[in-house]
């Protein structure tokens, strides 16, 4: 086996416990501990973390060495705004090449999110929503939107399992709004249309989950609050 084989075989068992919550947002990875489970010398394991720490999955500690990275509401923030942005854009871009069989597997798919809605399980409908997404910017000809593509929704895989859990009232605006998508690309909407539309549909998601974050914030003392408190 080569170094880089090793180098990739460590990455893929990090990433892995890292996207199914094994290595949970700040376990510490030692790189000793993690080459002898694996078989390999600490050389290949130091690669594969350098490579999750360029992706945002690990940070340095000084004294402490490599954990897995916090999760912070800016994160997930930015990390939406900027997947709203990329997968617009991707979408666009692949509707010319999207065939009628794959539109039939886009519109199968969100037929199955809907029927899962009476019973609701959000990390079910979350990979549903992954594969049906998938579909439509999956085609999209720039290899460099959709590696940005590709990058968010693992980031988001990352900071939040399921938004869903959180807002499951969204779910069922969710699949309404897939089907406009799929309208759109099947009857050759204006691509700029098709972006814009893709890009709510992803901000609307974000701007339920801030509602209900920001609904259950405890409220900010006031200044004579404070005052009432220290006397």
């Amino acid at each position: 086996m080569s170094a880089e084989s090793k180098s990739q075989q460590a990455y893929r068992y990090l990433r892995e416990r890292i996207d199914d919550g094994r290595f949970v947002p700040g376990y510490r990875l030692v790189l000793a501990q993690l080459a002898a489970e694996l078989g390999v010398s600490v050389v290949p394991v130091r690669e594969a973390v350098r490579r999750l720490e360029a992706e945002g999955l690990v940070t340095f500690e000084r004294n402490v060495g490599a954990k897995v990275s916090l999760v912070k509401e800016t994160e997930y923030l930015h990390t939406m705004q900027t997947l709203a942005l990329v997968e617009g854009y991707a979408t666009a871009l692949s509707a010319p090449y999207l065939t009628g069989e794959q539109l039939g597997r886009a519109r199968a798919i969100n037929d199955e999110m809907r029927r899962s809605l009476d019973e609701f399980d959000p990390h079910r409908f979350t990979e549903l929503n992954r594969d049906f997404h998938s579909v439509l910017f999956e085609p999209c000809p720039n290899p460099h939107v959709l590696d940005l593509v590709h990058r968010g929704w693992n980031r988001m895989k990352v900071l939040r399992d399921s938004s869903f859990s959180f807002v499951p009232g969204r779910a069922r605006e969710s699949v309404a709004e897939h089907d406009r998508l799929v309208e759109l690309v099947a009857s050759g909407a204006d691509a700029t249309e098709l972006e814009l539309a893709a890009r709510r549909h992803r901000t609307a998601t974000l701007d339920a989950v801030l509602a209900y974050q920001a609904a259950r914030k405890p409220p900010t003392p006031s200044p004579r609050d404070d005052a009432t408190l220290a006397g």
